[in-house]
């Protein structure tokens, strides 16, 4: 895995989105409750730019008409057909147009660690 140091640790503030290019590669990091989270900028489905999507709440019901929000900031919804992603694992949420169906979906994620000067995003050498 080759570190590329993508900026200031001041620069990623708790709550902060930041989309940065690396060789090439469009890659969203995310601060959650002061953990650095890497995901690339693309949706497996068609390709949108995963990244600008809504960040959410999980929202969840055990029975019709009743709802509940947690793990709040940690979904990213796609712009284009709203399918929802797992900030910190990349795993896809839910896809409200299937029903039936089910696909394994993952979105990329990278290592990153922060030290207190710089923030560094691991990614697999080519």
């Amino acid at each position: 895995m080759k570190p590329h140091i993508i900026g200031a640790a001041a620069e990623f503030p708790v709550g902060s989105r930041r989309v940065i290019d690396i060789g090439g590669r469009s890659i969203g990091v995310f601060n959650i409750e002061g953990k650095l989270y890497a995901l690339r900028n693309y949706c497996p489905h068609q390709g949108a730019e995963l990244c600008s999507g809504l960040i959410t709440p999980l929202v969840t019901s055990e029975e019709p008409g009743q709802f509940s929000s947690e793990r709040e900031g940690e979904i990213i919804r796609c712009p284009w057909h709203q399918w929802e992603f797992d900030i910190k694992t990349g795993c896809l949420i839910t896809d409200p147009r299937v029903k039936t169906r089910s696909y394994d979906v993952v979105v990329e994620t990278y290592n990153i660690e922060q030290s207190k000067e710089n923030v560094v995003v691991y990614m697999p050498t080519v």
